[in-house]
């Protein structure tokens, strides 16, 4: 059993800098309220710079589970 309801699944793995971050900015600006966001990283720095964008656009990470060496999964929900 999933511990979200996902709504969208953004998969930016292999991508670097600014692409996960932007693409995140993106699919959250289209997404409701209420609505879940999980974002596929492999990219170490996406990992700090992902949560502060979410902060900033005023929604919510709910968690950043690592998923394999050096891949995370964030769970963001929209506000």
């Amino acid at each position: 059993m999933a511990k979200y309801e996902v709504t969208k699944t953004l998969d930016v793995m292999g991508e670097v800098c600014p692409v996960p971050d932007v693409e995140t900015k993106r699919a959250m600006k289209k997404m409701k309220p209420g609505e879940i966001l999980e974002v596929l990283i492999d990219y170490p720095m996406s990992k700090e710079r992902i949560p502060e964008a979410v902060k900033k656009m005023g929604n919510e990470v709910l968690e950043i589970e690592e998923s394999g060496s050096s891949e995370w999964k964030i769970y963001i929900k929209i506000k």
